[in-house]
């Protein structure tokens, strides 16, 4: 089928809006129509091929709409449901078979090879010598009218709760609530820092006060984002351009946090998460940075008892938690719609531009 879709064809290149044909769907994949598609950070990590994947493609990953056809195996998803598209996995290694599906042995080619495993992209150019667009990334390629995955990552969701607000669910914001309630799972009184107060960290505010932490902390240096993240359940914020982060999280919790996160990829910021710990305390690092980015510690930062552990989609298996967090917005205790600000997918650049410059916080594409 004909659809319309936007491209990266170049490194640091522009999403294009062009018209694509659309494979029908094979026995065991589902097509989709995109309600709303949330931009994040790893889109446009691929777009400046600051991560490894080949151009052109149509990217998008956070994804949610209604069904509109099933290959012939499918049996979890019917045509007119709805349902939020989140990342892929193989389902047979023993990361999977175990309850830790985001450490898959095969996370990487799954979701960012562009193609299917036989080398399939699902998408062909009508432009004459534009024959081949790589998608299914993350298995979806949602910045589409139309995507196609597999019955693996779709998650059926209520239908009346607004769809184009969902997406976001499938990566990010399950990334920062998953962190805190799955990962790291802070008992009720405990102490936690969150160092970036994009999406992803106030996701995991929001997280730490569903699940009784008494102080939580916000540390960022955009001053919007701080007063955001005070009202979405911040006890304290902290702006690392006026104070030190390591000594005001230390003063806070008379000794230091129990917990910390890092959402911002930044080395510097990963050691102050690590350091602004009590021992024995543990950092959970969830923020993207290039391949081979290094992060140096001091020999006592670790040794006496603090854990640093790298946490990857939240440790969350979507199946379960993306309705336990739709559960928790309806019940007004994750108001994560806050974060939303929408575009028609016509302005995607313009989207992509306002995340990066700090203007909005989670921008989600409207493709009809």
């Amino acid at each position: 089928m004909r659809i319309s879709a936007a491209v990266v064809r170049a490194k640091d290149g522009p999403f294009l809006l062009e018209e694509l044909d659309l494979e029908d769907p094979r026995e065991d994949e589902v097509q989709v129509r995109v309600v709303g598609a949330g931009i994040c950070h790893s889109d446009l990590s691929i777009r400046d091929q600051m991560l490894p994947a080949p151009l052109p493609m149509v990217l998008g990953h956070e994804g949610a709409g209604i069904v509109e056809a099933v290959g012939k195996k499918v049996t979890k998803v019917a045509p007119g449901d709805h349902v939020v598209m989140s990342y892929m996995t193989c389902g047979k290694c023993r990361n999977c078979i175990t309850g830790l599906p985001a450490c898959c042995d095969a996370i990487f080619p799954l979701n960012f090879a562009g193609m299917r495993s036989d080398g399939s992209g699902g998408f062909k150019s009508p432009a004459a010598n534009r024959n081949y667009v790589h998608g299914f990334f993350f298995s979806q390629s949602s910045f589409a009218t139309h995507a196609l995955c597999n019955e693996r990552n779709v998650i059926k969701v209520p239908n009346d709760v607004p769809l184009k607000i969902l997406g976001p669910l499938g990566c990010g914001i399950q990334t920062g609530a998953g962190s805190v309630l799955r990962a790291l799972q802070p008992p009720a009184g405990s102490t936690i820092a969150v160092f970036g107060t994009g999406p992803v960290g106030i996701s995991s505010i929001m997280a730490a006060r569903v699940a009784g932490c008494t102080a939580i902390i916000g540390i960022d240096i955009n001053e919007g984002r701080l007063s955001l993240a005070q009202e979405l359940g911040a006890t304290h914020v902290i702006n690392a351009n006026r104070a030190d982060p390591v000594e005001q999280v230390r003063a806070i919790t008379r000794g230091g946090a129990d917990y910390s996160i890092d959402s911002t990829g930044i080395s510097k910021v990963t050691r102050q998460a690590l350091e602004c710990l009590r021992i024995p305390g543990t950092c959970g690092v969830i923020g993207g940075a290039p391949l081979g980015t290094e992060i140096t510690f001091t020999w006592e930062s670790l040794f006496f008892g603090r854990t640093v552990r790298g946490i990857v989609e939240g440790d969350a298996i979507p199946e379960l938690f993306i309705p336990q967090m739709i559960e928790l917005y309806r019940a007004g205790r994750f108001p994560f719609d806050r974060l939303i600000t929408f575009y028609p997918l016509a302005d995607i650049n313009k989207a992509a531009q306002d995340a990066e410059r700090g203007l909005v916080l989670k921008p989600v594409l409207l493709p009809q």
